[in-house]
C-alpha cells in the first residue's frame, strides 16, 4: 500500500503543476498575467479549482432518473479505476491475478 502511494503522489503533484504550467503558458501567448491570486505565483490555484468544483450546484434535468443522473460518475469511476486493481506496484500488491 506505502509503494502505491509513492508512485501516486508525485504523479498526482506533477499533474497539478503540468496544469498551472499549461495555464500560464497559455496566458502568456495571449498577453495576459495568468493565475497568480492563489498561493505564491497561483501554485495553489490548481487546489482552488477542485474546491470550487465540489461546492458547485448540481443541475439535474426535470425528465432524468436523478438517482441514475446521480450515481453514473461515480459508475463510471469506479470501473476505470478497476483496470489499475490488475497492474501489480510491488512484489505482492496486486489485487487480482
Amino acid at each position: 500500500l506505502l509503494e502505491s502511494f509513492i508512485i501516486l503522489l508525485p504523479l498526482l503533484g506533477s499533474i497539478v503543476f503540468m496544469t498551472l504550467a499549461e495555464r500560464k503558458v497559455m496566458a502568456s501567448m495571449q498577453r495576459r498575467v495568468g493565475p497568480n491570486v492563489v498561493g505564491f505565483y497561483g501554485i495553489l490555484q490548481p487546489f482552488a479549482d477542485g474546491l470550487k468544483l465540489l461546492f458547485k450546484e448540481a443541475v439535474i434535468p426535470s425528465h432524468a432518473n436523478k438517482v441514475i443522473f446521480l450515481i453514473s460518475p461515480f459508475i463510471t469511476l469506479s470501473l476505470a479505476i478497476m483496470g489499475w486493481a490488475v497492474i501489480p506496484f510491488a512484489k505482492g500488491t496486486a489485487l487480482a491475478d
